[in-house]
């Protein structure tokens, strides 16, 4: 049994442990605010220019006269995969399912005979680039960067690139892969197609006459399509910051309440010991004098 200086000294130790977690736990808390109130005043403004996007290619001919390499599929048979995790650790199992979530796309590709010498791979963020390193993947960018300090501009720039090489032919698909930031406790893997651009069936049922665009329909599209796209981005982006700070919160919350509890023990088996101790020298004491 552990000797009252070691209890001690483990109470000081667990008790430095939750100072830390609370302090950790803060800090994801308000970092994660910053982050739900970017995307509550972004998410709307993306989502309006997704759906004009989406209303204005519904008709044939429109998207007939769009001369545009991003709406077709890209004859290269090559992959960009473009992976979000965080730079470090402690925030529970949020790299865990982005790297499970790398590692099943990867085996997905391998059965349709893509193997990792087809892929170019860009990870934003440390713990999916190890892992995609582990799996034989060569980066072609690392964007680990871009969680340091998340900003719209930077992310654009890696949405340019990404599209400059699918109009340039490099890649014929690229695919995000990341965790949405459904609430505190839900942080669930989602994988999309960035490129080529997903089109909705042609509207047969809507009059393209009924809508009047300024200056035309080819010249609002060739505009909002690059915006939409470099958007999309940095949208991904703060959604896994906020996933990531919410896991984050949760992780530390769980372990401070784990370190309270085990405080609470050993302050107690600390207390009985003491008072054992307390006990017998008094019982020394008086059977010393009796004699």
């Amino acid at each position: 049994m552990a000797s009252l200086k070691e209890t001690k000294t483990r109470i000081a130790s667990v008790r430095s442990t939750l100072q830390i977690t609370s302090a950790m736990k803060m800090v994801a808390a308000a970092k994660l605010h910053r982050a739900q109130q970017a995307i509550a005043g972004m998410a709307p403004y993306q989502d309006k220019l997704q759906a004009i996007l989406l209303d204005l290619l519904a008709g044939q001919g429109v998207r007939a006269s769009l001369d545009s390499p991003l709406l077709t599929a890209g004859g290269s048979r090559r992959v960009a995969l473009v992976a979000f995790s965080s730079n470090s650790s402690l925030c529970g199992g949020f790299n865990a399912t982005a790297v499970k979530s790398l590692l099943g796309e990867l085996d997905a590709l391998r059965q349709e005979g893509i193997s990792t010498s087809d892929i170019d791979f860009y990870p934003v963020g440390r713990k999916v680039a190890d892992a995609g390193r582990k799996a034989g993947l060569t980066a072609r960018q690392d964007a680990s960067h871009l969680l340091d300090r998340p900003s719209y501009e930077p992310a654009a720039e890696l949405a340019r690139t990404l599209t400059g090489s699918f109009e340039q032919g490099e890649v014929g698909r690229i695919i995000l892969l990341y965790n949405h930031y459904k609430s505190n406790a839900s942080q669930p893997p989602v994988r999309e197609t960035y490129l080529p651009l997903a089109l909705p069936e042609a509207a047969a049922d809507m009059a393209e006459d009924d809508l009047i665009v300024e200056p035309g329909k080819k010249e609002v599209l060739e505009a909002l399509l690059p915006k939409v796209l470099l958007l999309k981005i940095y949208t991904v982006l703060m959604d896994s910051c906020a996933a990531e700070h919410a896991a984050r919160t949760v992780a530390m919350q769980l372990a401070s309440d784990n370190a309270d509890e085990l405080l609470g023990q050993l302050t107690l088996e600390y207390n009985k010991r003491r008072q054992q101790a307390i006990t017998s020298e008094l019982l020394d004491i008086v059977g010393g004098s009796m004699a």
